[in-house]
């Protein structure tokens, strides 16, 4: 399989429980992962050599989003392929539970915050996607602090309405000069629990394990059914989601590496052309570099 397999862009259908959570699945034996590791490693020099164009530039904003469910392996994605590139460049927003300030404004209000500047690029961990996620499996909306006639109607058009708005909100981010790598880590229920085991036995890992991650896994069917319905319905053409096996974390870099630098190579960034006058002063300005040293280079 290759990327375009696992793109969703909202015309054709999206069956999250027939997508591969494995390479095994995917069709990937083992054996090759010296090659995609090598790939990999490709990939991200040529997203580096872009990004650094894309900065200079400064007319266009990447944001990668990345959603999962608990131990999908967010920050071993945000280590391993975000961390090739200039620090300079990047903005990592981890979207926790809402603060009383951000809960207070409308729920796209703290992700306008963390867009970055154009020219750079933001790694959302999570996003505006848990408030059609763990907010509908949890009905968490019933205990805002909102009128009456935007919380008296019953949850499917209440989340179908958000739906709408993000879509809404991700073509007017595309309009102004953003794009945006969605990702979904399509993580098996079975290599969760071993990811969370090894969280619990290995002392280096046991900080990364919550007795609140085994809560949230008791509703992983309820899960599963809400992620389908939200990559279904917000699937665009300007923001498609990538659904991504996550099983083997070499496997999942390297399609993430391939999403990214997909985006970077349609946004074709260059280094700015200085004008004439100030391509003049360079050359005043090394001719005054070079005088100092009797004009040898």
């Amino acid at each position: 399989m290759d990327l375009k397999d696992y793109c969703f862009d909202g015309e054709g259908a999206l069956h999250l429980d027939e997508l591969p959570h494995s390479a095994r699945e995917a069709g990937v034996d083992k054996e090759q992962r010296p090659a995609y590791e090598a790939r990999t490693a490709e990939n991200l020099a040529r997203i580096a050599a872009l990004q650094e164009k894309l900065y200079a530039e400064g007319r266009e904003g990447l944001i990668v989003l990345l959603q999962a469910m608990d131990a999908a392996g967010k920050d071993s994605v945000i280590k391993h392929v975000m961390g090739a590139v200039n620090p300079q460049g990047v903005d990592v927003v981890s979207f926790k539970q809402p603060s009383k300030e951000e809960l207070s404004h409308d729920y796209l209000w703290r992700a306008a915050c963390a867009l970055p500047a154009r020219g750079k690029i933001a790694i959302f961990n999570r996003s505006y996607y848990e408030d059609v996620l763990v907010v509908r499996v949890h009905r968490l909306h019933k205990s805002y602090q909102m009128p009456a006639r935007c919380l008296d109607e019953d949850d499917k058009d209440f989340f179908e309405r958000r739906h709408k708005q993000i879509r809404g909100f991700e073509e007017y981010l595309y309009d102004n000069g953003y794009r945006i790598v969605k990702l979904f880590l399509n993580v098996s229920r079975e290599k969760q629990k071993e990811r969370f085991l090894e969280r619990i036995d290995d002392e280096a890992k046991n900080w990364k394990f919550s007795s609140s991650d085994l809560k949230e896994r008791a509703f992983w069917d309820e899960y599963q059914r809400v992620y389908a319905d939200v990559l279904r319905d917000t699937a665009s053409r300007h923001a498609p989601w990538y659904v991504i096996p996550a099983d083997q974390k070499w496997y999942t870099r390297w399609l993430v590496s391939e999403a990214v630098l997909r985006a970077l190579e349609e946004i074709d960034p260059h280094f700015p052309e200085l004008p004439e006058g100030d391509q003049a002063m360079l050359s005043a300005c090394k001719r005054q570099l070079l005088d100092e040293d009797g004009g040898e280079a």
